[in-house]
């Protein structure tokens, strides 16, 4: 990197968080403490109220806890909190890059869990899906959901780091469904004028979660977006009706639905429109062959007010074999549906399906290094602030990427410090003390106000109430008269 070049990154660097820090009326240098020492905990620090021992934390631990209750203020009406959010996200989009050989802007979005099985008092917790190592255990949980949409950079080379910007992280409630609470998110960060993807392209990719009609016939009404999501392959779908030869007048509704399409049922599947074969090499140099066949104007049952009859997709199986002829994984399913869902060829969705997965390596490393799930509290608006404060965290790593250092540790021998090397986001924790030194911090330094008081001698707390956890019934999604 030349001198002037790092001067730029470094200059733009500085501008990035000025402007962050600008978003943030009450407590500004208190958050910019804050995102600092999450964005370098790269010492083992386990514990939110360990991260005021950081050298980048100038402030007492009272100032942390501060920053996470007046970060997003609950005391302020919605209007004011989607105010902030809204220029935190044009913020924040001001550093991602156009994308240059593809034509469209990556999205993906996925749900997931905050457990926090023994916060009695915590109000509006609910059975979770959460993931059991152990063979046998249901994967289920007490706690929360939070559904997180990301941006998805463009890669450089087939092996880039994995780096899923977050956009936007919000709370399921227990009276919405996280598809419902995504529509929402997708809806804001889309209809944006001032986002500079307002009037780009954009392809959203999602797992099978996300491949209902109701989150479908949602985001067809978005022009610009065409989605990507896996189905599971129980599925049934149908053919477009053809309309006979003749034109003889026929009573009644015109049929919308042809011949069955079941995905288990290989018998009812009529000749794939498009059959396209390629190969991928595998980062240990292992050749395989990728079959994607597809099958164009597929349709699903719809109901009286989500018509999917009107919303053709596209229909793909996505095969891998290895060099021998032998199959390696399950056939995928995926759906292709939008209004322009004609511009993405078939290399294109699989590809752009596959880098969904840089939204689970973000979220993996959200918890295990910037402690997503380690904050306790019984207050459901301060974890919906610190999980946004942690998403504005790995959003400074990424920012600060281009001027982050290899700084290799004895035992990775395999690793060297020239400029070639993957930046990770572990790679740039590693070295962001460093870079916050280098650079200085845009807010002003903390100023001693005294001790506070403290309590009346022979003041008591009222105890906190208990909440019961909510049961999400499959017909009704009241909450109890307790929670409310």
């Amino acid at each position: 990197m030349s001198k002037y070049n790092h001067n730029q990154f470094i200059a733009q660097f500085r501008s990035f968080r000025q402007q962050l820090r600008s978003c943030f009326e009450s407590l500004g240098d208190s958050i910019i403490d804050l995102l600092d020492a999450l964005a370098g905990n790269s010492t083992g620090i386990n514990s939110v109220a360990e991260l005021s021992l950081s050298p980048l934390f100038y402030r007492t631990y009272n100032s942390l806890y501060q920053a996470i209750k007046k970060s997003f203020s609950p005391d302020t009406d919605d209007q004011k909190l989607q105010k902030k959010l809204s220029k935190l996200l044009t913020t924040v989009a001001q550093i991602i890059p156009t994308p240059k050989e593809r034509p469209f802007y990556l999205f993906a979005i996925d749900t997931t869990p905050a457990p926090r099985p023994y916060a009695q008092t915590m109000p509006e917790r609910g059975y979770i899906y959460q993931p059991n190592t152990v063979k046998g255990n249901k994967p289920i949980n007490i706690g929360h959901s939070y559904s997180i949409v990301s941006i998805l950079p463009q890669k450089d080379t087939s092996v880039s780091a994995a780096w899923a910007i977050p956009l936007s992280g919000e709370r399921v409630r227990p009276d919405l469904s996280a598809t419902s609470t995504g529509n929402e998110q997708i809806k804001a960060i889309l209809s944006d004028k001032s986002l500079p993807w307002f009037d780009s392209l954009c392809v959203l990719a999602a797992d099978s979660s996300y491949s209902e009609r109701s989150f479908l016939f949602e985001q067809c009404k978005h022009q610009n977006l065409v989605v990507v999501a896996r189905v599971r392959s129980n599925r049934v779908f149908y053919q477009s009706h053809q309309a006979p030869k003749d034109d003889t007048p026929r009573r009644g509704c015109p049929k919308k639905y042809g011949l069955r399409f079941s995905l288990q049922e290989s018998d009812t599947w009529h000749s794939p429109d498009q059959t396209t074969t390629t190969q991928h090499i595998t980062r240990k140099g292992r050749q395989l062959t990728v079959m994607i066949q597809a099958w164009h104007n597929m349709l699903m049952r719809g109901t009286q007010q989500e018509k999917m009859y009107r919303h053709p997709f596209t229909l793909m199986r996505i095969s891998v074999i290895d060099d021998t002829n032998t199959p390696l994984w399950k056939p995928m399913w995926l759906i292709v549906i939008g209004s322009q869902k004609h511009q993405l060829g078939c290399e294109l969705v699989y590809s752009s399906y596959r880098q969904r997965f840089d939204i689970e390596h973000m979220l993996r490393f959200s918890k295990q290094r910037l402690l997503m799930t380690q904050f306790q509290t019984p207050q459901t608006e301060h974890e919906e602030n610190w999980i946004r404060l942690v998403m504005l965290a790995y959003v400074q790593l990424w920012a600060a990427k281009e001027l982050a250092r290899h700084l290799p540790k004895p035992w990775e021998r395999y690793l060297n410090s020239s400029s070639d090397t993957i930046i990770t986001p572990s790679t740039v924790q590693r070295d962001f003390p460093r870079i916050i030194q280098e650079i200085g911090k845009p807010g002003n330094s903390p100023k001693p106000r005294g001790n506070s008081l403290g309590r009346v001698a022979g003041q008591t707390q009222p105890k906190r109430t208990k909440h019961p956890v909510v049961n999400k019934g499959k017909k009704s999604h009241k909450l109890p008269s307790q929670v409310a």
